[in-house]
């Protein structure tokens, strides 16, 4: 494990450095830095919404607090960064909410097969109290949710056969996150499910690690996995959400109006990157069409049947978890999506994946 970092504010002597090169303050004043690690492309529309926040920040707080972007696992994978978070070495990190259960397991109900009837149920959910409780839920774990941004929904792709019916996993082996939850579910709709790091599964793909994986159309489009597995499957088993968390070593650092700047970046970086995930997800199913992929559509039906029986063992082997999960079907998909403020839609720039 890294040492602890040193604290939050640069010393003076950093300060006038900074301060010299840009011209931007006096030698007396002092930028909180907040170092944010992830392991997407700098393209993805989940980094775009980050540096959004970033700009958001450094706008509202007038230069006296800024975000620092390290996408690609600069600083290590997700589950790194979450340890990292938890010592105070790295402020903070974008994880898979599947990611998370490993840390604070109410999670591991993102994560579960056909819970959300669609994403108005998903947004719904995420964006009332549930959503709000497991953001925090988490905190005795050192790690404060801030805020969710969309992740879409996750479909199967594979090398050499589509994936057009549960049947159709027998025998293959599909990468999942580092999640029991993902892994059970690929196991139970059929398949041999195999947990792989995102930055080694192109090459597990090259080399026949793995059969096949599942995950959202710009993440298939962007890690330029559509080059070997020819295949995409749009049966939208899962809509699990990326989480943008900070240590709460970090944020009791924090005074009050630095908080307040963070949060509400947050909430409107969440905004603004459900805009641009949607139009990524369309260009992205373009663009993979257009290089060789063939998509499918299949009937939902049949898997839904086969993970049925997963949600309902939760009845008995953890009945916490199962009132979760009856009070999230009970939900209505009715709550109005939030608009941004104005000065949140002057920032909006159109922004298109390469």
């Amino acid at each position: 494990m890294m040492p602890a970092s040193p604290p939050l504010r640069r010393s003076l002597p950093a300060l006038v450095g900074l301060c010299m090169l840009l011209g931007a303050c006096s030698g007396t004043d002092e930028v909180t830095v907040l170092k944010l690690g992830h392991g997407l492309d700098p393209s993805h529309p989940v980094h775009l919404g980050m540096a959004f926040m970033a700009d958001h920040v450094a706008e509202a707080s007038g230069g006296a607090m800024r975000i620092d972007l390290y996408p690609s696992q600069q600083l290590g994978t997700e589950r790194q960064c979450l340890e990292l978070l938890q010592i105070g070495s790295l402020a903070m990190t974008k994880v898979s909410a599947s990611v998370m259960e490993n840390f604070a397991p109410n999670f591991q109900v993102m994560g579960l097969p056909f819970l959300f009837r669609d994403a108005a149920h998903r947004f719904a959910v995420l964006e009332g109290e549930i959503g709000r409780e497991l953001l925090l839920q988490s905190e005795a774990f050192r790690l404060r949710g801030l805020t969710y941004y969309d992740a879409g929904s996750r479909s199967f792709y594979t090398v050499d056969r589509p994936i057009l019916h549960p049947d159709d996993l027998d025998g293959l082996k599909i990468r999942t996150q580092e999640s029991a939850t993902a892994m059970t579910m690929v196991n139970t709709l059929g398949g041999s499910a195999t947990p792989i790091s995102w930055g080694e599964l192109y090459t597990a793909l090259q080399q026949g690690v793995v059969d096949g994986a599942e995950n959202n159309p710009p993440s298939f489009f962007l890690s330029r996995h559509y080059e070997i597995a020819k295949h995409y499957a749009l049966n939208e088993h899962t809509g699990v959400p990326d989480i943008l968390v900070i240590s709460t070593l970090i944020w009791n650092e924090l005074m009050p109006q630095e908080q307040q700047w963070l949060q509400e970046a947050a909430d409107a970086s969440a905004l603004h990157q459900k805009q641009l995930w949607a139009e990524s997800t369309a260009e992205a199913l373009a663009a993979v069409e257009a290089a060789g992929v063939e998509i499918y559509r299949p009937e939902k039906g049949p898997f839904m049947e086969r993970a049925a029986p997963m949600l309902d063992a939760y009845r008995t082997s953890n009945p916490a978890l199962y009132g979760l999960i009856e009070r999230i079907r009970a939900v209505p998909a009715e709550v109005a999506p939030a608009e941004l403020t104005p000065a949140d839609t002057a920032r909006v720039t159109t922004t298109s994946l390469p």
